[in-house]
């Protein structure tokens, strides 16, 4: 501190934007090193994953006929991917069916079994599993491992950016060095004056002003205060007439306030009309948006139909089929822009707050899914459920949403069982919904309430994704927090929060 306090003020100036232009260029360089380990990382793992995808299909017709000749033929074209050291075919029994060893890579160990689905990094090593499926079988299962050059990456990339660090501090020592000339010269100029001025007494002295900014205001200050100085012997009058001069100043002042009030007033007036005009835009628009895209959505639906009752004998059974599928497409095009908008206008819907009866909330969403999917049964369990204040539809659709997809995800197992409970502590209600059906890969749990992120594949468990994302919305703006937890074929349990105590009105 005190080699710092007997510096000069250029010297600390300099020192200032060193140490800044250091520490933003340190942060910077950390974020986007961070970035690229993440890049690589992802780039690496989604190139590898295509590539087993190639194999796999590659390789379905020779697992089809037992043919691992044809297999091990299909893995040697990976010579000329020199960074994949090993690969390999796995069968539907998880058998080794054939294998591929690079031959600058030494002896490889395959696993005696496949995992399920997915990356991970084994030293200096990525490892890819991927299962081949068609028309839901599965065939076998691709099996890749290739060399995983991160900290050599990231070394030539930190050499990169110690180079750019060292030209940006050599730009930042070059600018400083020009900047604090034109900023702290005024300032040694009132410094010699006001020496001067102490040893010479004279108070005649004045300071050159060169510029308009809080410098320059600071000269006309010091050269204000020795005029001052020197008419001491004038001073009741040069009083006066300063006095004067600022209630002048000060009279000037409020008028210039009250005009800003007036005119920001005016200013908050016009932003509120702008923001209600955008606002019925924005609802015009979704309008216009459910409308155009549906009108088109019911006529590919309607002819398809029509194609089915009218020409149906005409068609054979694959062209039937491709009509089914158009049609299914175009209601789940249909059922994902509900979905959509009903989550764009969440935003902008007023939340109403009553008490709302949870436990009977839950039941009616539970017989009224009931009487929908009568093919879907489960033992319901409805715990007692505390009586919170919100907005009774909006929590009506958490409940909807939550019931319905333990209903979905548990109903190809039997016994299936769904369990709605709460428990509570001081701040808040924590409400719950378990299933014991398909679960989730916990790895993947913060992307559950992402927008189109699913975990589970469409043909097996339909749904457009939004559903999970429209629940968070809803409880967040309760002032609530939603979670998840699960695991792969052992269910899974989602909870959502709600303060004890909120004020009744809208939010």
């Amino acid at each position: 501190m005190l080699r710092t306090a007997n510096r000069s003020v250029r010297q600390k100036l300099f020192l200032v934007v060193l140490a800044t232009t250091f520490a933003a260029l340190v942060v910077t360089g950390i974020a986007m090193a961070i970035y690229e380990v993440r890049t690589y990382q992802q780039s690496w793992s989604n190139d590898l994953m295509t590539q087993a995808e190639i194999l796999g299909r590659a390789s379905a017709p020779a697992l089809t006929f037992d043919d691992p000749e044809s297999a091990t033929q299909y893995l040697s074209l990976l010579r000329a991917r020199p960074t994949i050291s090993a690969a390999a075919i796995y069968n539907a029994r998880g058998k080794l069916f054939a294998k591929y060893v690079h031959s600058d890579a030494a002896s490889s160990i395959f696993p005696a079994l496949p995992e399920l689905d997915g990356t991970h990094i084994e030293g200096n090593e990525l490892v890819v599993f991927k299962r081949l499926v068609e028309n839901n079988e599965i065939l076998g299962t691709v099996y890749l491992r290739a060399d995983y050059e991160l900290w050599q990456r990231l070394l030539d990339y930190l050499g990169i950016l110690g180079a750019v660090m060292a030209l940006s501090l050599l730009a930042a020592l070059l600018m400083s060095i020009w900047l604090q000339r034109a900023i702290t010269r005024p300032i040694l100029m009132v410094a010699d004056v006001a020496r001067n001025v102490m040893e010479k007494r004279d108070f005649s002295l004045r300071v050159t002003k060169t510029t308009e900014d809080e410098i320059g205001v600071l000269v006309d200050a010091f050269n204000a205060m020795l005029a001052e100085v020197g008419r001491r012997a004038e001073a009741l009058e040069s009083s006066n007439r300063q006095l004067e001069h600022e209630m002048a100043e000060r009279r000037r002042t409020d008028d210039a306030l009250r005009q800003l009030n007036v005119d920001l007033e005016q200013r908050v007036a016009d932003r509120t009309e702008e923001l209600g005009a955008a606002n019925k835009e924005l609802e015009g628009f979704s309008y216009s948006v459910s409308h155009d895209l549906r009108a088109p959505l019911r006529a590919v639906i309607g002819f398809s139909k029509m194609l089915l009752e009218d020409h149906g004998e005409q068609l054979d059974a694959e062209a039937r089929r491709k009509v089914d599928v158009i049609k299914e497409d175009a209601e789940h095009m249909g059922r994902l822009i509900d979905d959509l908008l009903a989550f764009s206008r969440l935003g902008r819907k007023t939340i109403q707050l009553t008490e709302v009866n949870m436990t009977e909330l839950a039941q009616s969403v539970y017989d009224n899914l009931s009487r929908q999917t009568p093919d879907q049964h489960a033992e319901f369990r409805l715990g007692k459920l505390p009586t919170a204040s919100g907005d009774r539809a909006l929590l009506g659709q958490v409940w909807t949403n939550l019931i319905s997809n333990a209903m979905k995800f548990s109903s190809k197992r039997d016994g299936a069982l769904i369990e709605v409970s709460a428990i509570s502590n001081e701040q808040e209600y924590i409400y719950f919904v378990r299933d014991n059906g398909a679960g989730f890969d916990p790895r993947y749990q913060a992307k559950l309430f992402g927008v189109f992120q699913r975990l589970h594949d469409a043909s097996e468990f339909p749904g457009t994704g939004v559903g999970l994302a429209l629940i968070q919305r809803i409880v967040v703006r309760h002032r609530g927090r939603v979670w998840a937890e699960g695991k792969p074929g052992e269910g899974a349990t989602f909870y959502f929060t709600l303060p004890r105590e909120q004020n009744n009105g809208e939010l």
